[in-house]
């Protein structure tokens, strides 16, 4: 095997990994949401997010590159973990708490959708026809998803929770403009991002609620969470993105993700899937997938 397969076949077995785990992550949500609250568990989940991370980049000798960031740099990883984890993940898990799982999880795949709404007044981009389809496609989708097929009765379900989960894609999309031209290293900056977070988190969390109970099931949820969604699975997808020479190849197998995640939720929530959530779901994922076929 030459070296380049060999890194090409490193970098699928490092999206595989990525993909099975954020296929896990929304039934975790679900699990920890039974037993804590939704700033509980992301006070928990940032606080290991950080201790993970931290020590990605001790084992990675990459703890050293904090001397040499200057005060624009640390003041804008500041402001943007004001978006994520902060925002973002308070938003997100409310969400989660007001919906079912199969519904949550597929509307935060609108995030790619809402970042090229945003790039318009933001950076500036034109909208061609072709994302304009992709639009229209993604959110028939969800308005598919979100009425389980009840279209006649416009029927939301939660509209509450349906808003939060389409306003998480909103600052999620922010959050990657944010860091389009930061020259850190990613990892280096998700640290910083979560650790800025954390006395906010904890300062929300005191205020609006109270710490997390002694719940083995919650915490080790809320753990996961922290490790996996917020460390481990960024850090695979990133490498593997380095070692591939098909970003493109890559890219697509996360498409996988949100079909693997409604087998866990089914399996592990219990949750029955209706036939309306995979006709929504293909929805969205099909205006992605024609959207960055034209890109």
């Amino acid at each position: 095997m030459t070296d380049a397969a060999s890194r090409q076949r490193r970098a699928m077995l490092l999206g595989l990994g990525t993909v099975l785990i954020w296929s896990t992550v929304a039934t975790a949500f679900k699990i920890a949401l039974r037993h804590l609250d939704h700033l509980q568990l992301l006070l928990v989940a940032d606080a290991v997010s950080v201790l993970t991370l931290g020590l990605v980049l001790a084992v990675q000798g990459k703890l050293t590159l904090l001397r040499g960031l200057g005060r624009r740099e640390l003041l804008r990883c500041a402001l943007l973990g004001l978006l994520n984890p902060f925002a973002y993940y308070i938003i997100l898990f409310k969400a989660y708490d007001l919906l079912p799982a199969q519904v949550a999880q597929p509307l935060n795949y609108t995030w790619a959708i809402t970042l090229s709404l945003l790039s318009v007044p933001l950076l500036g981009q034109i909208l061609t026809r072709r994302d304009m389809l992709a639009i229209g496609v993604s959110y028939a989708g969800v308005v598919l998803l979100c009425t389980q097929g009840r279209l006649w009765e416009l029927d939301f379900g939660n509209p509450l929770g349906v808003a939060l989960a389409l306003g998480s894609t909103l600052i999620w999309a922010l959050y990657w403009i944010g860091n389009a031209k930061s020259a850190t290293d990613p990892v280096l900056a998700l640290l910083l991002n979560f650790a800025f977070a954390l006395p906010l988190v904890l300062g929300a969390t005191l205020l609006f609620s109270e710490l997390p109970p002694a719940s083995v099931e919650g915490l080790l949820a809320a753990a996961y969470v922290g490790v996996f969604e917020m460390g481990v699975g960024f850090v695979l997808w990133l490498s593997a993105m380095r070692l591939t020479s098909s970003a493109a190849r890559i890219g697509n197998l996360i498409f996988l993700s949100p079909f693997l995640s409604l087998v866990f939720i089914s399996s592990i929530l219990g949750e029955s899937i209706h036939a309306t959530t995979y006709a929504g779901l293909v929805l969205i994922l099909g205006g992605n997938l024609l959207q960055k076929r034209g890109a």
